[in-house]
């Protein structure tokens, strides 16, 4: 009934942090990563390692630099299996302030590229793998890449990249199911001795249905939130893909304790999930910071005229 091999990538404090510049408290990290210790969760990607001669501490909080003296005070004390990944931004990371792996409390990096960095991405992953981490590329905007440069992509990346997985990233929220298996199959066809995976975004309210038909399509890595937590419109929840995966080595009750302990009083500091700006930046295939920006100002449900400025239809 189930695919042992199929693992999942809880990135909540990661994906989630772009809403509050990365502003979560120790203690809310902790019983993160408790639960999902608990309930089997594979990977916690717990935030960026961005350079801090390109971000101000003061401007951002800690889990955009995720220094390594935070994450062992974060897993300090808790039993786990889970892993702990954070990603890195093409031109936003300094190598150097990458420690070898056996100094590190990390097990996995993952480098978030466009198509067109695909060179740089292979640099950075090949300089991780060779430090001793399990390394991955996401390759984000997928939506945007011109079919003959994705393929150009997916070929350098299975003949000069150390990464063991490649993450098909719907960055915008703006796949449908039709385009999910069209991405997953070829990459497949191509990244013969990699695993596949799926990054899934909410703003069309599919982010569970594409990381689902992901996965029927043989991508063995998935990636999910917490109650949906991430930027914008959010992500695949997980404990919905917990529940469509039937493995029992996963336990749902330590994600649906800690929704309702942490999540539920979060929803009123910050705002996440599937609103009208959302779906428009997913329907039309746009970067949602506009969205986002619509959202914090007087003008918040004014759709129509956010939607006509999109597809430049505003009337005098």
């Amino acid at each position: 009934m189930f695919r042992e091999k199929i693992k999942v990538l809880d990135c909540t404090v990661r994906d989630g942090g772009l809403m509050n510049n990365h502003n979560f408290d120790l203690r809310f990290v902790r019983e993160v990563y408790k639960a999902l210790s608990e309930a089997g969760i594979d990977y916690m990607e717990i935030g960026y390692k961005n350079s801090q001669r390109l971000f101000s501490t003061k401007e951002y909080g800690k889990w955009k630099f995720c220094n390594d003296k935070d994450i062992r005070e974060v897993i300090q004390g808790i039993e786990s299996a889970t892993k702990i990944s954070v990603m890195v931004d093409v031109d936003r990371v300094d190598v150097e302030d990458i420690l070898p792996k056996q100094d590190s409390p990390v097990d996995m990096i993952r480098v978030a590229t466009y198509v067109k960095d695909v060179d740089k991405a292979i640099y950075l992953t090949n300089h991780f793998a060779d430090k001793g981490y399990e390394t991955a590329v996401n390759i984000m905007a997928i939506s945007r890449a011109l079919d003959n440069e994705l393929t150009e992509c997916l070929q350098q990346l299975e003949k000069e990249c150390k990464a063991k997985i490649i993450n098909i990233v719907d960055s915008f929220g703006s796949l449908y199911k039709e385009t999910t298996e069209f991405l997953i199959k070829k990459a497949k066809g191509i990244l013969k001795s990699k695993e596949v995976g799926m990054h899934a975004h909410n703003n069309q309210q599919l982010a569970f249905a594409n990381t689902i038909e992901a996965i029927i399509h043989d991508a063995n890595y998935v990636d999910t939130t917490i109650f949906g937590l991430g930027r914008a419109a959010g992500n695949c929840p997980t404990e919905l893909i917990l529940g469509f995966l039937k493995n029992p080595k996963y336990d749902i009750r330590p994600i649906l304790d800690v929704i309702s302990k942490e999540f539920i009083p979060l929803q009123k500091k910050i705002e996440w999930g599937y609103f009208i700006p959302y779906a428009i930046t997913g329907i039309l295939d746009e970067h949602p910071r506009t969205a986002i920006a619509l959202r914090e100002s007087d003008k918040k449900e004014n759709y129509r005229e956010y939607y006509e400025s999109l597809v430049g239809e505003v009337e005098d």
